[in-house]
């Protein structure tokens, strides 16, 4: 017996449709996997099932769970069974984490009101699945000090603690390394073996693999293909499928190290001498020193919380070292240096429209005319999206909208934190394609933090590899903080001052 059936779901905005009629099933202990590229309808597909989809879209269809017919036009009949028969895992969980509340009473709450377990024993069970997703000292900090890896996990846990049989996770390994994603995978394939089921949303075709199940292939909101998912990656049959997988950035040719001209002879515009970072009571790293070239491709990697994002945050002036210099060209306004954080959802006012923001930064730095409208061409983004607020996006959208903001301020530096992780392998790669054609014929000075490690070897000059644990004394090394850094949202916005 299925325990999830959803017949003929279809999404509208007005009388546009963005999904056309899909039909699936979950089945005890077998996954299903929903792949496609960037604001292909998956999480609106995910959303439409759940009964949450955000206004003003609607749903078509109906779903069948727990011996209920739901109409999906009707989310209120949906409710009673939030958490309790259904659960999310959320593609972005800096809107699903209470600001206010630390990691773990967030997902102790969850497990005294909706599993029903007592104080103490939801305590003691906090403790467990923390520990499980490596957040054992994560455990007294607030979402804001929370790396997005980090927060991905409180957020798992949170979902995963009323028990639900049927778990919808939503991109739930973007941002995490390759080990913590395989942690996820494990901890989503331990619960479906125990009789629930299990529907992934993702354009990580590694995630994909590990879960295996059946697949289905979405493209602007319609069936491609469908079949076992070993079967679609060792024999793709349609040519949006074939072209999804060739696209893994494991295909791509490798850069060529110290080659380029702009590699070993660009203007000098950041440099860190000697620098030990910190955050709170935890030691990020020590003795760093690294040299940053007009038009160079510097690749960042490192475990989750080893001190990525703060290192960008010292670069950029918003952090300051315990020891050491970090030096910037002084000809350069402080605009010349940008920052893309990894939560894209943190760095737009949410009850903005987004037009009109990247229209007061664009006014805010004399951005020529039409370039608003050039940069939404080159990141593949339908100029529709201007009329709608951030949370009426998908996450890859948001990202490549926060890259075309950055880029409205001519910076002459970048330090891209993860700026690829929500986007599908096609889109990844154009984007890719972009970032590193305006290093090479602009002149742009790129820091590119990644956990692909792929990725990072097709396209930087040189890497800085940034290990998990401080040593007391020796070569420059790093920790992994309970406390990673992550500045409030407000501080995302320096391409909106001048």
């Amino acid at each position: 017996m299925s325990l999830l059936q959803a017949e003929d779901i279809a999404v509208f905005d007005g009388q546009t449709r963005l999904v056309a009629p899909v039909s699936l099933r979950l089945d005890p202990g077998a996954p299903l996997i929903i792949l496609g590229e960037t604001g292909s309808g998956k999480s609106l597909l995910a959303q439409a099932i759940m009964g949450i989809l955000p206004a003003p879209l609607r749903a078509e269809g109906q779903v069948r769970i727990a011996g209920l017919t739901l109409r999906a036009r009707d989310p209120a009949g949906f409710r009673g069974l939030w958490g309790r028969q259904i659960a999310v895992l959320p593609q972005e969980p800096w809107l699903s984490l209470d600001p206010l509340m630390r990691a773990a009473p967030q997902v102790a709450e969850a497990h005294q009101l909706v599993g029903g377990l007592p104080p103490a024993a939801a305590r003691l069970q906090t403790a467990v699945d923390l520990a499980a997703l490596g957040l054992t000292d994560a455990q007294a900090h607030y979402p804001h000090h929370l790396s997005g890896g980090m927060a991905q996990r409180v957020a798992i846990a949170a979902a995963r603690a009323g028990g639900a049989p049927v778990v919808i996770a939503d991109e739930p390994t973007k941002g995490l390394d390759a080990a913590r994603r395989d942690d996820v995978a494990a901890l989503l394939l331990a619960a479906m073996a125990q009789g629930g089921g299990l529907l992934v949303i993702t354009h990580d075709l590694a995630l994909a693999r590990k879960i295996g199940g059946q697949l289905i292939v979405l493209r602007a909101g319609a069936v491609v293909e469908t079949g076992r998912t070993a079967d679609v990656f060792a024999a793709p049959q349609a040519a949006y499928t074939k072209a999804l997988i060739a696209a893994d950035p494991a295909f791509w040719p490798k850069a060529a190290r110290r080659t380029t001209p702009q590699a070993s002879s660009g203007e000098i515009l950041l440099q860190a001498q000697d620098c030990s970072l910190s955050r709170g009571t935890k030691n990020l790293m020590q003795g760093v020193n690294l040299m940053l070239r007009a038009g160079q491709i510097l690749g960042i990697t490192g475990p989750s919380g080893c001190g990525k994002s703060s290192l960008g945050d010292a670069l950029l002036g918003l952090l300051a070292p315990d020891q050491g210099r970090i030096i910037r060209a002084p000809d350069l306004a402080r605009t010349a240096f940008q920052k893309l954080y990894q939560d894209p959802v943190a760095a737009f006012a949410r009850k903005r429209l987004l037009g009109q923001t990247l229209a007061d930064v664009a006014r805010l730095h004399h951005a020529p005319a039409g370039q608003i409208d050039a940069l939404l061409a080159r990141l593949r983004l339908d100029p529709v999206l201007l009329t709608r607020r951030p949370d009426a996006v998908s996450g890859g959208e948001l990202q490549r909208l926060a890259l075309l903001r950055a880029m409205l301020a001519r910076p002459r530096a970048l330090f891209a934190d993860e700026p690829t992780s929500r986007l599908d392998p096609i889109t990844q790669r154009d984007v890719m394609a972009l970032i590193c054609d305006l290093a090479r014929r602009d002149g742009l000075a790129l820091a590119l933090v990644s956990h692909d490690a792929a990725l990072i070897n097709a396209v930087a000059d040189d890497v800085l590899a940034l290990p998990a644990a401080v040593q007391p004394s020796g070569p420059p090394a790093f920790a992994r903080s309970a406390a990673p850094p992550r500045p409030p949202a407000r501080q995302d916005r320096s391409a909106d001052r001048p």
